[in-house]
């Protein structure tokens, strides 16, 4: 689930606060990111405990993030706690995730999905994908992927990846709407394009399974790459099995093997299966390479680094 930024975000209207109230915060701002901590929380203590909402947020950022005073979670949460009752959509949301996480708080799933509710109304596209994955998870509320659906929608119509993915997901097994492979891959491509590893790897195997796109096995092994190099384990079998295979690719043990010994090290136990079918296809491509070929192969792999793309 998605943490606010570091950086301290100091809002308000000077229209409405005037120069009174604007000023400390604009000099609060430029302390913080200054690296001056002390003075950004001496500033914005004394707007905070005069009730100011935004302070109030942001005060609580600072014990959250250990800037300028000790890293506190139950600081944090009260801080978080006070500009929420006044209804801030980015306290809200954080008082949301403390009782997700159990951090200041006692963990409390029912009282994180009730402040996301509080946040995803007001258009938090962060909540808004929570409350979609309580629903979608059973988290503090009943299990309802319709609801989930909806969530992930708001928030994915705001280009939110993570609910994009997801919401692809629900199209793909017609969970909360019904089956769409067509709109799988549409959600899916939003997401892969912002570099979510697990959509670059979902509209992979839609090329290459022909689900909701035409077959294409070259389209494939494009989104299958650019998931196993973020070391996606599923993407980096996939890739392999394509390279061992000659699909979308020229046929090449060499980095068939490689991307398949990569996977083999990233399974954990509990994905005994995806791990035996790796194992057991690398090993084929080593019975077809010769000593030196294998040897290359392996060098690939120690020496692979992983690429974020975000």
């Amino acid at each position: 689930m998605r943490r606010p930024s570091a950086a301290l975000i100091l809002i308000i209207s000077l229209l409405v606060a005037g120069p009174a109230i604007a000023e400390p915060f604009e000099d609060a701002t430029n302390a913080y990111h200054s690296g001056d901590y002390e003075t950004a929380y001496r500033l914005i203590r004394p707007l905070a405990e005069q009730g100011l909402p935004e302070a109030q947020f942001n005060l609580g950022l600072m014990y959250d993030n250990g800037h300028g005073v000790p890293q506190d979670n139950a600081e944090a949460a009260n801080w978080y706690r006070k500009a929420a009752e006044q209804g801030n959509a980015k306290g809200q949301y954080n008082v949301g995730m403390m009782y997700n996480k159990g951090q200041g708080v006692p963990q409390d799933y029912a009282e994180a999905a009730k402040w996301y509710l509080k946040a995803a109304e007001q258009g938090n596209a962060s909540a808004q994908f929570n409350l979609g994955l309580m629903y979608d998870k059973r988290q503090g509320v009943p299990q309802n992927y319709a609801n989930a659906a909806m969530w992930y929608r708001k928030a994915a119509e705001q280009g939110l990846a993570e609910a994009q993915h997801n919401l692809g997901v629900l199209y793909g097994n017609g969970r909360g709407v019904r089956q769409d492979y067509a709109e799988a891959a549409k959600w899916y491509r939003k997401a892969a394009e912002q570099g979510n590893a697990s959509a670059q790897f979902n509209l992979g195997l839609m090329y290459d399974k022909r689900q909701g796109v035409q077959q294409n096995y070259a389209n494939a092994v494009k989104w299958y790459r650019k998931a196993a190099e973020q070391g996606f384990a599923d993407a980096q079998t996939n890739l392999g099995i394509m390279y061992y295979t000659g699909q979308g690719v020229p046929k090449d043990y060499v980095l068939a093997h490689m991307w398949l010994n990569l996977s083999t090290s990233r399974y954990p136990a509990s994905e005994k299966e995806k791990l035996e079918k790796a194992e057991k296809i690398r090993d084929m491509a080593a019975s077809k390479m010769t000593p030196a070929q294998i040897a290359e192969a392996e060098r690939l792999a120690r020496e692979w680094k992983p690429k974020m793309e975000r």
